[in-house]
């Protein structure tokens, strides 16, 4: 049954808060790493050869058995421990939240995605498109282009890029030394050469192929969609097919031109797909924001074409889209 007024701006608000606690868990974790490797939280010193974690030297001794302090028995079973089994069970958890959520790190938690929405951001202030290679820009009712964004956009990669390239550095060498070196002039010469090449790296890949990255170069992201696809029952947007056609007036604010879900959406995918095409969804829900925010201004239609299901109805909707062909 259409939902009441009540209850469509109930569900709109909900989903405004799920989009804060994103943002907030989004700079806490962007926070995170970046501070990890000064506060010893997780890194590796080279100099040492020694990993930190939690504050902690971490020893898998192999050194211990080098300088002849334990046995080989020893020193296998304290790999097997500290090693080994941390490892396995961290991949594991993993695993088990994107076999079940899909990319929640990607969409809740990583850094890069984070940069992602917000340089999408400043060039859709610039020159109306959410990407460079997006066909049309996507304009706000009396929104115009804003040539004064495009030097922050152009900053913004650059610094970003370099920032990325140091921040690695520092997960692998001590954290004072790096810093140190870059504010005195003293680095060495393949310190220098990782940050420079490292920041042109990223800030080439911050400027053109962001979201490519993303969706087809990222180790991490694509272990999870591999999971999230081999579960039928896994987190996914449902959509009421049946009423496809209301979607090309479907308009918010950020989206005037209809069609808002496919507008929004920072992975540049189209919500509406069958699940074997939207592989690198990252479940921001950006998409079923959007289409609450729609409904909610046209009191013509019924509840809300996308719809988030899991377990027995994520199967249902699973097996739906199976009979359908990508262009449906």
């Amino acid at each position: 049954m259409p939902e009441t007024e009540p209850a469509r701006d109930s569900a709109a608000r909900h989903h405004q808060r799920l989009q804060r606690r994103r943002r907030a868990t989004q700079l806490g974790f962007f926070a995170l790493f970046l501070l990890a490797p000064a506060l010893n939280l997780l890194r590796f010193d080279l100099n040492e050869t020694q990993l930190w974690f939690l504050g902690m030297r971490w020893s898998l001794g192999i050194t211990d058995l080098q300088e002849g302090r334990v046995t080989a028995n020893q020193a296998a079973i304290t790999l097997m421990l500290r090693g080994i089994l941390p490892g396995l069970a961290l991949a594991a958890l993993f695993l088990g939240v994107a076999w079940r959520w899909g990319r929640l790190y990607c969409g809740w938690l990583c850094p890069h995605f984070s940069l992602v929405e917000g340089l999408n951001a400043l060039l859709h202030k610039a020159c109306g498109k959410f990407s460079l290679w997006d066909a049309q820009p996507s304009w706000r009712p009396g929104q115009k282009p804003e040539r004064r964004w495009w030097p922050l956009y152009l900053l913004s990669c650059a610094a970003f890029g370099f920032l990325w390239s140091i921040t690695l550095l520092t997960y692998l060498l001590p954290p004072p030394t790096v810093w140190g070196g870059l504010l005195h002039g003293t680095l060495t010469a393949n310190q220098s050469r990782f940050i420079v090449v490292g920041g042109l790296v990223f800030t080439l890949e911050l400027l053109f192929a962001r979201h490519l990255f993303c969706r087809f170069g990222c180790a991490v992201g694509l272990f999870q969609s591999l999971a999230w696809m081999a579960n039928p029952r896994a987190l996914v947007v449902a959509f009421k097919r049946e009423r496809a056609s209301d979607c090309r007036s479907c308009s918010t604010e950020r989206a005037p031109l209809g069609s808002a879900c496919d507008r929004v959406c920072p992975m540049r995918l189209r919500p509406r797909q069958i699940k074997r095409l939207m592989f690198s969804c990252v479940q921001c829900g950006r998409c079923v924001d959007q289409c609450a925010e729609s409904q909610q201004g046209q009191t013509q239609l019924p509840n809300p074409q996308l719809h988030w299901t899991v377990g027995l109805d994520a199967l249902r909707e699973t097996l739906k889209q199976s009979q359908q062909s990508p262009k449906d």
